[in-house]
């Protein structure tokens, strides 16, 4: 569903700004307040991992600059790294163009996964033999 706010700032030029709690304010965020981030690594530009984030979750992660997520399962705040120590530092968040999406660019320390992986989306799809294999191997089991 397209989100009238977002509609009529599609017509901003370039280097136009707006007041970022207006935006934070009108994100898409699903029936439970959660909202989809793609966090990808600034420097090598791999996908990390998809989390979700709350409004609590997107202040305190632009407050302290450590990228912090809702944890679903948990039902809690969680920083990332902050028991494992593979933390990821924020350098840019993004908003997409429906305000239902963020991506966050990061530094990571350490490896994404929480099996070890340097990043969550480590099996490949063949759809030819309609098989999926692992690409990499673990590094740490410690997430």
């Amino acid at each position: 569903m397209q989100n009238i706010f977002f509609e009529t700032i599609e017509s901003l030029e370039d280097g136009q700004s707006l007041v970022l709690q207006s935006l934070i304010d009108e994100l898409n965020f699903t029936d439970n307040g959660l909202i989809p981030v793609i966090t990808q690594d600034v420097s090598s530009k791999d996908v990390l991992m998809l989390a979700w984030m709350n409004r609590e979750a997107i202040n305190t992660t632009l407050s302290t600059g450590l990228m912090t997520y809702w944890s679903r399962s948990r039902r809690t705040l969680w920083v990332k790294g902050e028991t494992s120590g593979n933390g990821q530092v924020l350098a840019t968040m993004q908003i997409d163009c429906d305000g239902d999406a963020l991506l966050c660019m990061v530094s990571q320390t350490g490896v994404a996964c929480h099996t070890g992986q340097d990043n969550c989306f480590y099996f490949k799809v063949d759809r030819e033999n309609m098989s999926a294999s692992v690409q990499g191997s673990p590094k740490n089991h410690s997430q």
